[in-house]
């Protein structure tokens, strides 16, 4: 049976968030979660369709993948299938011919759970290993301790705060309380939070989203943030602990979080918030001069 390439539109969303919750699990490599197309839907829904791939067998998906940018395809491969090679091959050769429209010509990147066989085929093919990130993870079995500070849940009241910590928090931010709105009515956001923390006189100084993958599986942090005016007080840890308490009560195992490896400020805050690291995971990337598809 031919493996398909497709684009779903927005009513088709919801079978691709329904496999990407049944893919995570205790012990997966890190991989593209529903909490990533829930950050994503800030763009709105018809944006996040378009940025969408399934990669179908006989109906069933097989393969998820997220253009999240022009150049970057976040993809994840169903656990039973990273290693089918009928499927490695039609993702290497899908992502390496830019008319095939998933990724264009010149240098693009291709992040893959580690061990799929998929990053193996990419590799002879010429793609080089990139910078790396680091995953950390904490187990979600025991009690959460009070963050220390006081927490708010963000509902549409709180949206142009929560929008103005990001922007403080992340240099060419362009959030917007609009975007909250697009975000908060996409269908990963029904098992999401978004957490404020605040200062004792009474200031916004710290923000981060919450993405629950079901009760039983792990939940991902996608964004966390400390207003630069607020940084190296101990408020990334603080909304971090929240952020784990806050996935702790949607039912998530774990509480999962990804950041570049040369980020020590961050590395440091989630170790501090008891997040242990894991090994080191690298996109593939092809350089600007473009490797054949022939």
């Amino acid at each position: 049976m031919a493996i398909v390439l497709g684009t779903p539109k927005v009513e088709g969303l919801s079978e691709a968030v329904g496999v990407l919750r049944e893919w995570q699990y205790e012990g997966a490599p890190m991989q593209l979660h529903p909490g990533d197309l829930g950050w994503f839907w800030r763009s709105g829904a018809e944006a996040t369709a378009a940025a969408v791939r399934t990669w179908r067998r006989d109906g069933r998906i097989l393969a998820v993948g997220l253009l999240d940018g022009p150049g970057l395809l976040r993809l994840t491969i169903a656990p039973d299938a990273r290693r089918d090679g009928e499927l490695a091959r039609q993702l290497a050769e899908d992502v390496s011919g830019p008319e095939r429209g998933v990724l264009p010509a010149g240098k693009v990147n291709v992040e893959a759970p580690v061990g799929a066989l998929v990053q193996d085929l990419l590799s002879e093919d010429g793609w080089s290993a990139d910078e790396p990130w680091t995953p950390l993870r904490r187990d979600l079995t025991e009690p959460v301790k009070d963050p220390g500070v006081r927490i708010e849940v963000v509902g549409p009241e709180q949206a142009h705060v929560f929008a103005a910590v990001l922007r403080a928090a992340f240099d060419g931010s362009r959030f917007t309380k609009e975007r909250w709105h697009a975000m908060a009515a996409g269908l990963p956001y029904a098992d999401a939070r978004c957490l404020l923390a605040y200062d004792e006189l009474g200031s916004a100084v710290a923000a981060v989203t919450v993405w629950s993958a079901g009760p039983g599986r792990p939940g991902l942090l996608e964004p966390m943030g400390v207003h630069r005016e607020h940084r190296r007080q101990g408020y990334g840890r603080a909304i971090t602990v929240a952020a784990a308490a806050a996935l702790q009560e949607l039912g998530s195992s774990s509480a999962l979080v990804c950041t570049p490896s040369s980020n020590a400020g961050a590395v440091a805050a989630y170790r501090s918030a008891g997040f242990r690291q894991r090994p080191e995971v690298r996109d593939m990337y092809r350089d600007a001069q473009g490797v054949s598809s022939d």
